[in-house]
């Protein structure tokens, strides 16, 4: 039986991620009764919540404010933070089966889709998720070699990511400056030549998957004209039906519609959103040129299929945004077809079979999609299965909570703590106000390590 745990022997859960579905795990588990529970949350870097600190744009301060109730689950008694602390190498699978009676992987998905045609390797062809990254200051993105000396950027996908990466293209260095993107990143776009950006999406507006109020924005940027061509907002019969009882994809098409009719301002830049086009090729001697693009049709099943069409755009960067992907973890089984931990309902699968103890949730779950609230369901489905399972969990053979940071001490592991991660938010909250912006962030983790000895 469950009770089988109790205060004196609470059931000890590791978490391996600290995004937000990993957040939304330990939540899960502090706030249900049935069963006593002390967990442990590990992230690889020294700071906590993931992609809503290194993938929400942050022009969108409003959504990063979910942090706030995410510090509050890392502050309670029944969790520890331990950051800088890497899977696989400073913490193995044999260490959680000794330690935890079960852990849950919420690691996300933090590699990307590629287009897989020719010229994909250019200098200035790159994912949305490393531009991403590098603006919004993650450690291991900031000496990415971005260049904006350039009149054209094509943004290949036509999700929220893509409609992300475009704003911040389009934005002012003024604009920006009020934000919390990184310190490097600032110079290079106040530097920008980019004057056009080019959206495209392989299919029709009925099947864009941005939403209407990131659509909306980019109507309402100072700095750049939106433009929508027309003819290509016309939807063939199974599109038209496909969409007539979805509120969101409708109201989409009126929005465009309304892009469509508008004049241009003569604004220094213009964001073109494009449909029924796919990249075929990137052409360029070394570095991105141009795009070549083909024309697409919806075939009977609405896949998109070209019809010998072509046209080009010149461009000197190509950032494709056509979906994330997960990483195999060291030890845990991984589906490299769909790019996900194997599960049932949260439950890890080996080879067919559920793992005793071994759960995961979010991205590295379900694959990329949903939106950051979306975790917290997924979260609490799996959570709802390791409780389940708890009375036949195969126990930890050394529970005792001070075992983990004397295994990472004499690892020589510097692992961060939650009030040392407070100190750093502080810091960095400290220098945002001096400033005038929301914060200004270490984007090293030598910096933030340094921070913390001083």
């Amino acid at each position: 039986m469950a009770d089988q745990f109790d205060t004196n022997r609470p059931l000890r859960v590791a978490v391996i991620g600290a995004g937000p579905s990993g957040i939304y795990a330990a939540e899960a588990l502090i706030k249900q009764s049935e069963v006593p529970v002390l967990v442990d949350v590990f992230d690889r870097l020294p700071t906590p919540f993931g992609l809503v600190r290194y993938g929400v744009a942050p022009d969108h301060q409003t959504i990063k404010s979910v942090t706030k109730v995410m510090q509050k689950v890392l502050q309670d008694p029944k969790v520890r933070f331990f950051g800088h602390v890497a899977f696989g190498r400073d913490l193995t699978r044999a260490d959680l089966r000794r330690y935890y009676d079960a852990a849950v992987y919420t690691v996300g998905a933090s590699s990307d889709r590629h287009l897989n045609i020719p010229g994909e390797d250019l200098a200035g062809s790159l994912s949305a998720t490393e531009f991403v990254a590098w603006y919004n200051g993650h450690p291991d993105y900031k000496d990415l070699p971005i260049r904006l000396d350039v009149r054209g950027v094509a943004v290949v996908g036509v999700g929220n990511v893509a409609v992300d990466v475009s704003r911040i293209l389009a934005k002012s260095a003024e604009e920006l400056r009020l934000t919390d993107i990184a310190d490097h990143a600032l110079p290079v776009l106040a530097q920008s030549q980019v004057t056009d950006i080019y959206m495209l999406g392989r299919r029709g507006p009925a099947q864009a998957k941005f939403t209407t109020k990131e659509l909306r924005e980019l109507g309402e940027l100072l700095n750049a004209d939106v433009v929508v061509r027309p003819e290509e907002l016309e939807l063939d019969e199974k599109s038209a039906a496909a969409i007539a009882g979805d509120p969101g994809l409708l109201k989409n098409i009126e929005v465009l519609r309304e892009f469509a009719s508008r004049p241009l301002t003569g604004k220094p830049r213009r964001v073109h959103i494009r449909f029924w086009v796919s990249p075929v090729a990137i052409l360029g001697n070394g570095r991105v040129e141009r795009v070549r693009l083909e024309r697409n049709r919806l075939d009977e099943n609405l896949n998109a299929v070209g019809t010998g069409v072509y046209e080009e755009l010149e461009v000197g960067m190509v950032l494709r945004s056509v979906g994330y992907r997960g990483v195999p973890l060291p030890g845990v089984p991984f589906d490299e077809r769909r790019g996900i931990i194997p599960n049932q309902g949260g439950r890890v699968l080996r080879e067919g079979q559920v793992a005793p103890g071994e759960y995961t949730a979010g991205w590295i779950k379900r694959g990329p999609t949903g939106v950051i609230g979306t975790n917290k369901a997924d979260a609490a489905e799996t959570i709802k299965r390791l409780l389940e399972d708890a009375p036949g969990l195969p126990r930890a053979l050394e529970p005792d909570p001070g075992a983990i940071p004397r295994l990472l001490k004499e690892r020589g592991v510097r692992f961060v703590t939650l009030a040392e991660w407070l100190r750093l938010d502080a810091l960095e909250c400290a220098q945002g106000q001096a400033q005038g912006r929301p914060r200004v962030k270490l984007t090293s983790v030598e910096a933030m390590l340094q921070a913390l000895a001083d």
